[in-house]
């Protein structure tokens, strides 16, 4: 398991997005050399995580619960047999490109060493966006995203630290919960019946994540079935 590239996207005026200041930093590069990531702080106070990136639209995007996004080049590789062009690192608006990781089974509260400093933590998987479909110019994106249910995965920065394209992926903690990236994703887009079940990855879910699932809850129950006396 290694890191493929890190990538940083510099901010561009496009018409595409509902962001207040109607600029994007959606389109990301490789860098070169060595980037710093550090926990940015709150969102909407914080950008991203990594150093050279630009977050654009700090309401839905950045902060300490999505620091980092990472996607696997396993699942760029599908997307460029489905849409029939190259998809190069970063072309989806994460910062890194893994290989031989599996970003989707990774379970929320997993940590990863990257590198000899950085460790990070999985929160939430992506949900995409108007910004994202309109970059990638691809009729009814979010709705074929959503459907493939393999998001990538937003990460917390837990101890700091420098990486560079080629540094190996340790995962150094796995919970013993079965809430995993893709479950996060189905149970908040297409199968809200699965948010109880997001309770069992606790504090370490995405803040928002963890408030619909309680929310979920209180109205519906956690799908128990009740026992009736006689």
């Amino acid at each position: 398991m290694k890191l493929l590239t890190v990538n940083v996207g510099r901010p561009k005026s496009v018409d595409y997005t509902d962001a207040p200041s109607g600029r994007t930093g959606i389109d990301k590069r490789p860098a070169e050399g060595a980037v710093r990531v550090v926990d940015p702080g709150p969102k909407g106070q914080g950008a991203g995580g990594v150093a050279g990136d630009t977050v654009c639209d700090l309401r839905h995007h950045g902060g300490t619960d999505q620091a980092v996004y990472a996607f696997a080049r396993e699942d760029l590789d599908y997307w460029e047999q489905e849409l029939g062009r190259p998809i190069a690192p970063g072309a989806f608006g994460e910062n890194l490109t893994t290989l031989g990781l599996d970003v989707n089974g990774a379970k929320i509260g997993e940590r990863w060493r990257i590198g000899p400093e950085l460790v990070l933590e999985v929160t939430s998987g992506r949900v995409p966006c108007r910004t994202f479909a309109g970059w990638l110019g691809e009729r009814g994106w979010v709705r074929r995203f959503t459907q493939r249910g393999a998001p990538g995965a937003y990460l917390r920065v837990i101890e700091p630290g420098e990486i560079r394209a080629g540094d190996a992926i340790e995962i150094v903690h796995r919970p013993d919960h079965d809430v995993t990236v893709e479950l996060q994703f189905r149970a908040g887009t297409t199968d809200r019946t699965l948010l109880p079940r997001l309770l069992a990855a606790g504090d370490a879910l995405h803040p928002g994540q963890l408030r619909k699932a309680r929310e979920y809850v209180a109205k519906h129950g956690d799908g128990t079935p009740v026992t009736r006396g006689a």
